[in-house]
């Protein structure tokens, strides 16, 4: 905002500068023309004086004018009818008062009846390129405020619509989290107290999340070995996972909370069909500037159904992708060797 006044006060001031120095030029051409006609160079100075001096009025008059009306459809008629109006008015005005100073000059009153066809022509001119040009100006500063007040309300729609997507934690984690230190209370009462504390540090890293846009990596990895650790708790040692990187990737932004949801979806898919140990592979890494985040899993082909819909949790992610780099290509999954593979392409913003 503080940019845009900034920029605007720049353009009145080249624009007055400009406007001032074409008048002066202008004026100055009109009393070379009128010297050069034999009148002497107070007369010619004085009716370049007040004829140009009147014009730029009525120039200005129109530029005022189009800041608070803007023809619409009937705009050319409107710049034709304005521009003929004012252009007599200007010529009735001169006339009377160059007539008024000058009453003694019969020679020079004689050729300024007879020159009122050229002024009035000149006038119009000068009247219609000003109220074209201030028309086309005011027009197109509408314009950007149209488009600048649909960008704002984009915009405000992308972060409403992000912040929901970042808010929707899977709801059956938190309760299955719960339905597990209930079951550890009886049986195992301090891991399910430090399973309780593993539970609020992730709460709280989540509300914290909520207030950033982006993470870099080393923070995604951190918040996510939070809630692997819950997850162990609940699936033991038929959940094994693996996460490799190199230090240099540890800086690379990508969007707050991207990884859980991705991570989750392999859990899902990957322990709930089977009853023996799993591996979730998670690789990131740096490729063309870009930071690549690879999740694995094993799934059984007969009874897993990633194939057939890429669930919540990734169509979240897919669309929140959409929302910040407006691609679509930027999630993809595949399937090798009974392995489920979820990739995901963060372009890195300067």
């Amino acid at each position: 905002m503080q940019n845009s006044i900034i920029q605007d006060r720049k353009f009145k001031v080249v624009f007055l500068t400009t406007f001032i120095i074409w008048w002066i030029v202008w004026s100055a051409m009109h009393i070379i023309v009128l010297i050069d006609f034999g009148f002497t160079n107070s007369l010619a100075v004085s009716d370049s004086i007040i004829s140009n001096v009147l014009l730029a009025g009525a120039c200005l008059l129109v530029l005022n004018n189009m800041r608070y009306y803007l023809p619409k459809k009937e705009k050319y008629w409107y710049v034709l009818i304005l521009s003929l109006a004012l252009s007599g008015v200007w010529l009735l005005i001169i006339r009377i008062v160059l007539w008024g100073i000058f009453k003694k000059e019969t020679h020079y009153l004689f050729s300024l009846v007879q020159s009122s066809n050229i002024r009035f022509a000149i006038a119009f001119l000068m009247i219609g390129f000003f109220t074209m040009l201030s028309l086309l100006w005011f027009t197109q500063q509408e314009q950007k405020e149209v488009e600048d007040r649909k960008t704002d309300a984009e915009k405000l729609t992308k972060e409403a619509e992000l912040y929901k997507l970042r808010q929707q934690l899977q709801p059956h984690f938190l309760f299955n989290s719960l339905n597990s230190i209930s079951a550890l209370t009886g049986t195992q009462p301090e891991k399910a107290r430090h399973m309780i504390h593993q539970l609020s540090d992730f709460l709280r890293g989540t509300l914290k999340k909520d207030e950033q846009q982006w993470s870099s990596l080393k923070e995604e990895i951190d918040y996510l070995q939070l809630y692997l650790e819950i997850e162990k708790v609940r699936f033991g040692y038929r959940l094994q996972t693996s996460i490799v990187y190199k230090d240099e990737v540890l800086a690379l932004k990508l969007p707050s909370m991207l990884l859980q949801p991705v991570v989750e979806n392999a859990i899902k898919f990957g322990l709930y069909d089977t009853i023996g140990a799993v591996e979730i592979l998670i690789e990131a890494k740096e490729m063309n500037g870009q930071l690549i985040v690879t999740v694995r899993n094993p799934f059984d082909a007969e009874t897993a159904l990633p194939l057939q819909g890429t669930g919540f949790g990734l169509a979240s992610i897919q669309r929140r992708l959409y929302l910040l780099f407006a691609r679509q290509d930027l999630l993809q999954t595949t399937v090798d060797n009974n392995n489920f593979i979820t990739s995901i392409t963060i372009p890195q913003i300067a």
